[in-house]
């Protein structure tokens, strides 16, 4: 038989027939230690025309594992007509995502590795498909690199708790809790680990336990949280694997007969029966302290909870967080250490496992100039108004202006009228008295859905024995009432809303842990619900925090920490406290309203939308003539279109801006070159009045004007997706197939029919 000719083989076909051998050879077990096409991210969600597209994931075409939940290198493939290293730069990029040191590439031919441990000179060699190296000698290099001690490979090791669905952890779960585990063997006793809302920081908790406990190196564990619900939902979800080795701690009672303890860390260090309670166990009987939300105690080094750290000092601490308190007064770094991991949310959204957002800013006319009262005015009430000009930072907290509030709830009404008047909302108030305002004036503009559904809006407070009996229905996504949650702060943390469509900002926010948080009730996906993104309805400035670059930046270093701890200047008032004046004749107005979106840099679009896109289209495009010749010739204009995507452009705002009748091709003439757009319904009658048609038989024709009818409704896609043949009416001319074949004659004429259609579409020749 004739010797394969290799640049006539596909990508797969050299995986198949050289790579995959060569591992084999090498001493690689393909079942256990070797993984194919390995997605590693789900891709970025985009809302196009309201429908919801996801992007390519990125995916890795091996991963090598000297254990199952150890990765240790990254191999890129290209066909044989690429170079042997052609690969490696895409590979470089996965193996830093992945966080392992061994890359290489390869066509078939040889081998590229790029060594990052230092252990290897050079860092770059070429060698042949029988050198490629076995997984001891990989590995040997792998712990000499990580300075992992002999002694502690088991901890290393241990494999993951894998459920009856085989969920596993994603890569950056992975990387948090290979880095803790690491770290802990190293004989660091207080590790930071800092991820964004969403990104399931219980789960990986869960599985740094896991691996310690079952491999022995801690055997006693207490686990910490901030709110019961959250105590509770760790104990039967992600906790559930412990089985009867956990306990929570209830009713002030102690059994140390368990190994996995679970506490709600403000109630139990608030009095003095606690004290008695975590003094009942010795300094030394728990090997490890994991604090959940740790931005809420332990940056305080006077916490009262903060002496159960002190007390259990022998153990090692792991706080987790996904905003860190790095200020003069408080910081977790000064007391866990720099984070051994972070992951934020710009990269959540990026890799396509956090919610994407757009902000609706609306300003009002007295936040912005104020509100003075007449002389000697008095409110409804017949209190005497301080003569003073009273401002944002006042309303609500020590004036009350009603139609301010009937405002605010009517926007809030009428947009979710707009988009679903189902979508589970979340709106943050200054204190309980301006949550249960907010609750009236919502239910008399949803009075229709109120007198269906009583709970269609509740009031959710830490007062509220009926509003918290609702927070379990609230959080369900099967549970369909409460839809709209008015609360000040008792959703603002750990609290997982994965239905969370819409977050209503109408309190001061001055801190950014607190923006962070509360912007995180709305950054988890659930496809069975069809949450994919989110809205935030911002009446406060809250959302200039984005513009902040610590919004999504790293925690500090920990060198500017000074102390104290609580800022002696700085009394907090207690919700509910303080006198209110309440004036309801005043009225109130929107001054402006504008949307902004999250762009493809990791931040909020600040700057106007149509400087915006000139700005990321010229980039690529400098003249009309040259975007109109790439758009010409491409064989597939989605592909142009998925490539301004990447740049930066987001279509779905400039059809809200210029209308979801354009398509992407006159959305960029327009905003970008000035031309005058088309509609889609403007272009396919264009084609009908040409001759386009007459070049076809009947049943070729009535195919094209049905293609031609989709692409008026729907756009682009309906035209380039052939997938498009299966919906009526184009499937009354039968199967995909027999359309291509019988009708067209083959696939080669149908696409260039369709090719022909696009010309007519876009320009005079037809």
């Amino acid at each position: 038989m004739a010797p394969v000719d290799k640049k006539t083989l596909s990508e797969r076909d050299i995986c198949t027939k050289f790579i995959t051998p060569a591992l084999s050879r090498s001493g690689w077990d393909l079942h256990t230690q070797v993984r194919e096409e390995v997605n590693i991210t789900k891709g970025r969600i985009s809302v196009k025309s309201g429908s919801v597209v996801r992007g390519n994931p990125k995916f890795a075409d091996y991963i090598l594992y000297y254990r199952h939940n150890v990765p240790i290198a990254v191999i890129e493939a290209k066909d044989n007509n690429h170079t042997v290293g052609a690969g490696m730069q895409q590979a470089l990029e996965y193996a830093q995502m992945i966080d392992v040191p061994f890359v290489f590439s390869s066509n078939g031919d040889a081998f590229l590795e790029h060594d990052s441990t230092g252990t290897k000179s050079p860092m770059e060699e070429e060698f042949s498909l029988d050198a490629f190296p076995s997984p001891q000698n990989l590995w040997k290099r792998y712990c000499q690199w990580k300075g992992i001690d002999e002694g502690k490979i088991a901890a290393i090791t241990q494999e993951y708790y894998i459920d009856e669905t085989g969920k596993e952890p994603r890569y950056y779960q992975i990387n948090a809790i290979n880095r803790t585990i690491e770290a802990i063997t190293k004989g660091q006793n207080r590790v930071l680990l800092v991820m964004a809302t969403g990104t399931g920081k219980t789960y990986t908790a869960f599985q740094i336990i896991w691996r310690l406990w079952k491999a022995g190196v801690k055997k006693r564990v207490l686990f910490l949280a901030d709110r019961n619900i959250l105590v509770d939902q760790t104990l039967t979800n992600d906790f559930k694997p412990f089985g009867s080795a956990m306990v929570k701690v209830r009713n002030r009672q102690v059994d140390k007969s368990y190994e996995v303890y679970l506490a709600l860390y403000q109630a139990v260090t608030g009095t003095e029966e606690w004290k008695n309670i975590y003094k009942q166990f010795s300094p030394d009987f728990f090997d490890l302290i994991v604090v959940d939300e740790c931005h809420r105690g332990s940056a305080a080094e006077d916490a009262m909870w903060h002496e159960i750290l002190d007390y259990f000092s022998s153990a090692t601490h792991i706080g987790m967080t996904a905003t860190p308190k790095e200020t003069k007064y408080v910081s977790n770094i000064h007391y866990f250490g720099p984070p051994v991991f972070v992951y934020s949310l710009r990269q959540g959204i990026e890799d396509g496992f956090l919610a994407p957002y757009r902000v609706v800013r609306i300003d009002l006319d007295k936040d912005l100039t104020g509100w003075r009262p007449a002389k000697d005015q008095k409110d409804k009430y017949g209190n005497l108004i301080d003569d003073r000009l009273y401002n944002q930072k006042d309303f609500d907290r020590v004036l009350i202006l009603e139609q301010r509030t009937r405002l605010v709830a009517r926007k809030v009404s009428d947009f979710l009228k707009m988009v679903d008047r189902f979508a589970k909302t979340i709106v943050f108030c200054e204190n309980i008295d301006h949550a249960e305002r907010m609750r009236q004036y919502l239910v008399n503009e949803n009075s229709d859905l109120v007198t269906e559904h009583p709970r269609y809006i509740v009031r959710i407070t830490g007062d509220s024995p009926d509003g918290k009996a609702e927070l379990d229905n609230f959080i369900m996504p099967d549970s369909r009432f409460p839809v709209i949650a008015t609360t000040s702060r008792l959703l603002g943390t750990g609290v997982d809303v994965q239905t969370c469509k819409l977050i209503v900002i109408d309190k001061r926010i001055e801190s950014m842990s607190e923006f962070k948080q509360i912007i995180g009730r709305g950054t988890r996906i659930n496809e069975e619900y069809d949450k994919y993104y989110f809205t935030i309805m911002d009446f406060r400035k809250a959302t200039e925090h984005f513009a902040d670059p610590d919004f999504d930046g790293e925690p500090l270093d920990g060198g500017g920490y000074i102390g104290p701890i609580e800022d002696p200047k700085k009394k907090e008032r207690k919700e509910g406290e303080g006198f209110r004046y309440v004036v309801g004749n005043v009225p109130v107005t929107v001054v402006a309203e504008r949307v902004q979106y999250f762009g493809v840099d990791g931040k909020l679009i600040t700057e106007s939308l149509t400087d915006y896109t000139k700005k990321n289209v010229t980039r690529q495009y400098a003249t009309l003539d040259a975007f109109l010749n790439s758009w010409t010739h491409a064989e597939r204009k989605l592909a142009i279109v998925k490539e301004l995507e990447e740049q930066g452009v987001i279509f779905e705002a400039l059809e809200t801006e210029v209308g979801k009748q354009f398509d992407p091709f006159d959305l960029i003439c327009h905003i970008v070159y000035g031309k005058p757009p088309l509609s889609r319904r403007e272009r396919a009658d264009k084609v009908k009045r040409a001759s386009y048609f007459e070049k076809y038989g009947a049943k070729s024709r009535a195919v094209l004007e049905a293609i031609l009818e989709k692409y008026a409704d729907g756009g682009l896609e309906d035209i380039e997706d052939i997938q498009i043949l299966k919906v009526d009416p184009l499937s009354q001319f039968g199967t995909p197939l027999e359309i291509v074949q019988n009708i067209f004659g083959g696939k080669g004429n149908y696409l260039t029919a369709i090719r022909r259609l696009e010309q007519c579409l876009y320009t005079a020749e037809c």
